[in-house]
Formats: C-alpha cells, structure tokens, sequence
C-alpha cells in the first residue's frame, strides 16, 4: 500500500503565486492541475495532470499507479471543482 498526497506548490516572486513544475507539459494554470507525489518524498512525482487548452488536459503517470488508476483520479478532479473555474 503506498500513501500519495498532493504536491505543495512553491512561492514564485516572479509571477507572484504558488507554481508547481510541471515540466512543459502543462500550459496554462487551472484549479485542476495537481501532482501526486508519496508523503515522504516530494521530488518523485507518481501523476501529474493539468490543463494544455480549453478543454485539454494532459494525464501523466508512471508506476505503481496504473492508467485506469490515474484516469479515474484525473476524473475525479473534475466533480469537485465545477464551477471554479
């Protein structure tokens, strides 16, 4: 059993807010867009999901989450967060 969290963004000057670093792969900010990382170690990312376009997302994962795993968190993201956006 492993126990995932949601990566805390870090402060930027630059843009005045908290970012996380999603590497190029996601393009625009949104209440969606997430890291999972274990609890101990937040330099391990297991998913990352965030918003590329209107209504594009990007999903990326990687073991010990499976794709069914990661696809029904990505959608649970949305039931949450109507609205907020």
């Amino acid at each position: 059993l492993i126990c995932l969290e949601n990566k805390p963004p870090s402060w930027n000057d630059e843009v005045g807010a908290y970012v996380l670093n999603f590497n190029g792969r996601v393009t625009q900010a949104s209440v969606k867009n997430f890291q999972l990382c274990e609890q101990n170690d937040e330099q391990n990312q297991f998913m990352q999901f965030g918003r590329t376009g209107k209504d594009e997302f990007s999903l990326d994962v990687q073991w010990p989450m499976s794709l069914y795993q990661a696809f029904a968190v990505a959608l649970s993201s949305f039931d949450s967060k109507l609205g907020c956006d």
